[in-house]
């Protein structure tokens, strides 16, 4: 008798690099995790190790093999889930890192990018994506002008840059493929929704040479082997750490906004449609299985996990996010906070707008105002679908910033939507693990149930977000 198949999944995320083995009811059998470092040399410069990044990865993963002992030889897929728009340079003689990991959080080149605003509605119908110095192209552009290595391996011929993802499965896979994914290689901010690859005008619109991306092919492809020790497993599936969230119960619902909050957030609906050109939202497409595709509407915030972390050095207060479940019980009428923590983005899409209070409190109270800034930033992007797709009947939230109780009763009071959230930390590994199995319909057939919090007849709180509202459009005049 065969024993049943299990599935291999590595998130590779901001802070860690995590591997988990899943069996075929999406149950978590065994995990491993390895801590990567971030640097920030200059204001608005993130970066990570390219090396120290794939060494976390097979560290992952062998604790994670370890931990299912002879099991190991059932594992017949493997998915890779990545940080979207970070990217990086690197050698395909010996695939060594030209550059650092440019971080999805790193702004570096965002004056540089205001001399294309004249471009931006171009940019955005081809791309789904506003113009910003988060995604791929503006770093590229500057690694060419700024990094030796870069400029010499182009007059070589051995550059490759992209995405992430695709140096990743370059260096984990045995075969060295140079493929990229939708997701990730529309997060450079140079591949065509519509075509579905490199766009050569996009190229030419920042002055990147062509010829030294990745191939596009689906989410779902044969990608390559990943080999460790005495065991080898196909990566079958590509995709970016947010979109693979979506995944992480099953087929996504199309009457669900689907958020994911963790360093920064995302609100996403999944539509079997193309929802073409969405003003003042992003657009994608999450799944491609060369049979289905899933397209996306998405907003974003930027400050959700890092506006929290602001909290520690702008309050004084160390301990300020291990408080904030107390604080958040604590009735109070706390300041407003228009938050623009790493970059002001949906529906605004302002680069370097000032954060700030408006009225005076504790500093406990700033703490309450800086959540509850972020489900008000959340409902802004809710609001704003709402004009392009059908009204969600509910909210699913995963990602550790959801862990925060309060945060989801303010998002519950203000959308008046249920907000359901199952209490499961892998949710990225377990999408990714979904996609890579071939979309098991037995996929959490077993799960614990979701904790759900019921939108509460709260007027102040909706008063509060109108007064937030037209604060933020005196601001931005948006």
């Amino acid at each position: 008798m065969n024993p049943d198949p299990l599935y291999l999944a590595i998130d590779q995320g901001t802070h860690a690099s995590r591997a988990v083995v899943l069996d075929r009811h999406g149950r978590v059998l065994a995990s491993g995790a390895q801590n990567i470092g971030l640097t920030k040399p200059q204001p608005d410069w993130v970066e990570q190790d390219g090396d120290e990044m794939v060494a976390s990865i097979f560290a992952a993963v062998t604790q994670a093999l370890a931990g299912i002992g002879e099991r190991r030889r059932d594992v017949v897929a493997a998915g890779l889930a990545s940080q979207r728009a970070s990217c990086v340079c690197w050698d395909r003689r010996d695939s060594r890192p030209l550059s650092p990991v440019f971080s999805w959080q790193d702004r570096r080149a965002h004056l540089w990018l205001r001399q294309f605003e004249a471009h931006g509605e171009e940019v955005h119908r081809k791309t789904g994506l506003f113009l910003s110095a988060h995604y791929g192209a503006s770093k590229l552009r500057w690694a060419l002008d700024h990094l030796p290595a870069v400029r010499q391996a182009r007059e070589a011929g051995t550059l490759c840059w992209g995405p992430q993802a695709s140096f990743l499965a370059f260096r984990l896979l045995e075969e060295r493929p140079l493929f990229a994914d939708p997701q990730c290689a529309a997060r450079t901010q140079l591949w065509n929704l519509a075509t579905r690859d490199w766009d050569p005008d996009l190229f030419a619109l920042f002055g990147l040479p062509t010829g030294f991306t990745p191939r596009s092919v689906p989410t779902c492809h044969a990608y390559g082997t990943l080999r460790m020790a005495d065991t080898a497993i196909p990566l079958t599936a590509v995709n970016g750490d947010q979109s693979a969230a979506v995944f992480a119960f099953g087929w996504p619902e199309e009457d669900t906004a689907y958020i994911n909050i963790g360093t920064s957030a995302f609100v996403q609906r999944a539509l079997t449609r193309d929802p073409g050109t969405v003003p003042r939202q992003l657009t994608g497409i999450i799944l491609d299985d060369s049979e289905t595709r899933i397209y996306t509407v998405e907003g974003n915030v930027n400050g959700a996990g890092t506006a929290l972390e602001w909290l520690r050095t702008e309050l004084g207060v160390e301990d300020a996010v291990s408080l904030l479940p107390q604080w958040l019980e604590t009735a109070c009428e706390p300041p407003l906070f228009l938050n623009g923590i790493a970059g002001l983005g949906g529906p605004f899409w302002i680069p370097d707008f000032a954060s700030r209070f408006v009225g005076t409190g504790e500093p406990w109270q700033k703490a309450v105002a800086v959540v509850e800034s972020i489900a008000f930033l959340l409902q802004a992007n809710i609001d704003e679908m709402a004009k392009h797709v059908p009204p969600a009947a509910r909210i699913r939230v995963s990602g550790g910033v959801s862990r925060f109780d309060g945060l989801c009763r303010m998002l519950a009071a203000v959308s008046g939507l249920p907000v359901l959230r199952r209490d499961d930390p892998e949710a990225t590994a377990r999408g990714i693990g979904y996609l890579a199995a071939g979309r098991p319909t037995l996929w959490n057939d077993d799960a614990a149930p979701e904790q759900l919090f019921t939108p509460a007849g709260d007027a102040d709180i909706r008063r509060r977000y109108l007064r937030w509202r037209a604060l933020m459009a005196e601001a931005t005049g948006i």
